[in-house]
């Protein structure tokens, strides 16, 4: 059984009941689900995933105090400690009087001030440049089980929508990274005969790429032991996480080094075809730096248009 499922019927047996039961006036004001870090929140946890943090939780998401105060917040808590100590073959964890529990009860504005920065998800520009992508998808994996509320799923549904122009500045830093380490410097450093900085040259090529490949999904990429897992399942350019794993995986000697560099353009064909497609760029070329900067100008604030095209990055 994966976690979240594990996380659902959990809820629906034990939690659901205890809320209905115990907190009558404040269930519909209660956010329940499992969201945040952990392979489980991404449904990528097997066998090996269950060494450690894996137990049968879920976490309830508290408004401020003003609606639902300490006490309440307290009681909440010890309801929560109660529930079975084991369910479908899998026993719990004793919660951490000292933090660092991913599940149990917590208040909405401390998981996303932990996560994005912000208690109500509202983000400048400044932050939306600076965060890490593995930082807003785990502030929107998951899944959210019950909210009547609202709030914290209105928080949600907003970080999920990333500013178009942000978007675009992320894409064009990495773009220029692909064209400077993959279309540039993978063949110039086999030239110097520098093979691990050829290799250095393609890993960087395949992060930038990944990165492009997530934003022109619409989504954020998952802390990098994850990334291949969610490529896969992205509804474009997933085929091309096999293609990702030939250029990280494979040697700069003989025929591959040829191959390799045929795949780097390769890749880089396909992403200028997206970029059109979405109308991201009007250079007509294969030269990806071109293109980086066809995207940068696209962008419609002029204040971050004219930033640093790595300001994102």
């Amino acid at each position: 059984m994966k976690g979240l499922e594990l996380a659902k019927e959990f809820y629906k047996t034990y939690g659901e009941p205890m809320l209905r039961e115990q907190f009558p006036e404040w269930q519909g004001k209660i956010a329940v689900g499992l969201v945040g870090s952990g392979s489980e929140c991404y449904g990528f946890d097997d066998e090996i995933s269950r060494d450690h943090d894996f137990e049968p939780g879920f976490c309830l998401f508290l408004p401020d105090e003003s609606v639902i105060d300490r006490q309440v917040a307290f009681r909440l808590e010890r309801a929560y400690a109660k529930l079975p100590k084991e369910f479908a073959g899998f026993a719990r964890q004793n919660l951490n009087p000292v933090g660092g529990n991913r599940h149990g009860v917590i208040r909405l504005s401390d998981f996303y001030l932990e996560k994005v920065g912000s208690p109500d998800g509202t983000l400048s520009t400044e932050q939306w440049l600076a965060l890490p992508s593995y930082a807003l998808a785990e502030a929107t994996n998951g899944e959210v089980f019950r909210d009547d509320y609202g709030v914290f799923s209105s928080i949600r549904a907003a970080l999920c929508n990333m500013p178009e122009d942000v978007r675009r500045k992320r894409i064009a830093g990495n773009l220029l990274l692909m064209a400077q380490s993959g279309q540039y410097n993978y063949n110039r450093c086999l030239a110097h005969g520098e093979s691990g900085a050829a290799q250095l040259a393609a890993i960087e090529f395949a992060k930038a790429a990944m990165q492009v490949i997530f934003l022109l999904n619409r989504a954020y990429m998952p802390y990098y032991k994850w990334s291949f897992r969610a490529l896969r399942a992205l509804p474009k350019f997933s085929e091309l996480a096999e293609t990702l794993e030939f250029l990280l995986t494979t040697e700069n000697t003989g025929d591959l080094k040829e191959t390799k560099y045929l795949v780097i353009e390769d890749i880089a064909s396909m992403v200028i075809g997206e970029l059109q497609e979405q109308n991201m760029t009007k250079a007509i070329c294969g030269d990806l730096e071109k293109h980086a900067y066809s995207v940068n100008d696209s962008i419609t604030d002029p204040d971050l248009r004219n930033r640093n095209i790595f300001s994102a990055v």
